[in-house]
């Protein structure tokens, strides 16, 4: 029983799927870059507010004025390389890195599959992607017909955690029992044809979707894995992202999902695609010399493997961390980003601020929109660090202006998956005062309400 747990590291296997995965990732971030620079998101997102949500400790990325359009430039071109695979190890450190220091500008735009991204850009730096079917194989005359096994079953681990922890994170009551938020945002889909005002209006409709949308996380890379299975997982996969990106504003998250599964087929499915493409489009008489394994040098295997190792200890573990927070995870979201809890939550949120004058005992409101744009203060009113941050910036900029003996008050209300609103933040606790840190926070009134959420 245990050897058949133990992974053999020495097992070589076709390079086809990795060229693919390559080939694809890289396809799809260029296009996703593009349709950030086409779209005017980065002006929209990082050139006009005059402020931006950081994340602790990370204070110092901040967007860098018109030279933002050079950092998806950057990453544009790099995800082009990427993809023919040129100059493939810098290419993917240099994505890595742009696509990071973007994520990290501002947090208002942190999405999951942002995340995603980020942890397989990283990913790729160690893996030899460009072994086959690249521009670095045909200028060095020479292709690998094989690599280590563990290169292609890392992307599968990746996934599968994705998939089983987004699954895990749906087994609560809120989701399950009360059909939430899914019973909010459905019926409001009523202009989707046949399906609007049939289906997305029924009861029983909300709880199909909630309950398929669990089981769908919790077993499909098991499925994917299965050969007997994997076929109907995938049209699985394509419907459920197809039909998520007609229900939702979800981007490239749907595209990304569907060719990043495709890792689990078989090695010949992948020659296929390379055969037709060497055929009827990359053709070349150029001789490659075909080399049958990849070996790796025994000091890059050992940091290979090391870092790989520590890299997945850390995704297996850091979902868990919102356990070391008192209260309720979906009302203090101590713990909630980089753990793949996608849309479980319906909140919002109303947070006004107050500068008062501890001595002279004046004090007057904050009009947010003079600070905020109307996309950051709809994020800023339902969560607690960017409520402290915002509070922090308006002491400073009001300092700044002259003013003194400075105290910032919040009056906050939120209300979350169909819940009556009710009070979020401590109204007495001068936000100015308390520090940003990891600990637990002690300014949020607790969750209070009668509808109490059980699960994970």
């Amino acid at each position: 029983m245990i050897s058949k747990l133990k992974y053999n590291f020495n097992t070589q296997t076709n390079t086809a799927p990795l060229a693919i995965f390559r080939l694809l990732f890289g396809l799809l971030m260029f296009v996703s870059m593009l349709r950030f620079w086409i779209n005017g998101w980065i002006e929209k997102l990082y050139l006009l507010p005059k402020f931006h949500f950081s994340y602790l400790g990370l204070e110092f990325i901040k967007p860098i004025g018109n030279y933002t359009y050079f950092i998806f430039l950057i990453c544009g071109l790099s995800a082009i390389f990427i993809a023919i695979g040129y100059k493939y190890r810098f290419a993917t450190i240099i994505f890595f890195l742009s696509f990071l220091y973007i994520e990290l500008m501002d947090k208002t735009t942190y999405l999951n599959h942002y995340y995603f991204i980020n942890l397989v850009s990283f990913l790729l730096i160690f893996l030899p992607a460009n072994a086959y079917f690249s521009l670095d194989a045909y200028l060095n005359g020479k292709k690998y017909l094989k690599v280590p096994k563990w290169s292609i079953d890392s992307i599968k681990l990746l996934l599968i955690i994705v998939y089983f922890y987004a699954g895990l994170a749906k087994l609560n009551s809120d989701w399950l029992l009360r059909a939430m938020p899914l019973k909010i945002w459905l019926p409001s889909k009523f202009d989707i044809p046949l399906i609007g005002e049939t289906f997305m209006q029924q009861n029983w409709f909300h709880y199909a979707m909630s309950w398929s949308g669990m089981l769908y996380d919790l077993t499909i890379p098991f499925l994917l894995l299965y050969k007997k299975t994997r076929n109907m997982a995938f049209i699985a996969v394509v419907f459920f992202h197809v039909f998520t990106r007609v229900l939702f504003p979800i981007g490239m998250f749907p595209y990304i999902m569907i060719i990043a599964t495709l890792i689990f087929f078989e090695n010949s499915f992948h020659q296929k695609i390379i055969n037709f493409l060497t055929k009827n489009i990359l053709i070349t008489r150029k001789k490659i010399q075909s080399i049958s394994t990849l070996k790796l040098s025994n000091s890059r295997q050992k940091i290979t493997k090391t870092v790989l190792c520590i890299f997945f200890i850390i995704q297996i573990m850091f979902p868990w961390r919102y356990l070391l927070y008192p209260g309720e995870l979906f009302w203090n979201e101590q713990g909630y980003r980089f753990s793949w809890r996608v849309m479980l939550m319906e909140k919002a949120g109303s947070t006004n601020f107050k500068i008062v004058d501890t001595k002279k005992n004046t004090s007057f409101t904050v009009d947010n929109s003079d600070f905020l744009t109307t996309f950051q203060e709809k994020q800023m009113s339902f969560q607690p660090d960017f409520i402290l941050e915002y509070a922090h910036f308006l002491g400073n900029h009001f300092k700044k202006q002259g003013h003194k003996n400075i105290a910032v008050f919040a009056e906050s209300y939120v209300a979350l998956n169909g819940r009556l609103s009710t009070r979020f933040i401590d109204n007495t606790v001068n936000l100015y005062a308390e520090k940003r840190s990891f600990k637990p926070i002690k300014w949020i009134i607790p969750f209070s309400s009668e509808i109490k959420i059980k699960g994970l």
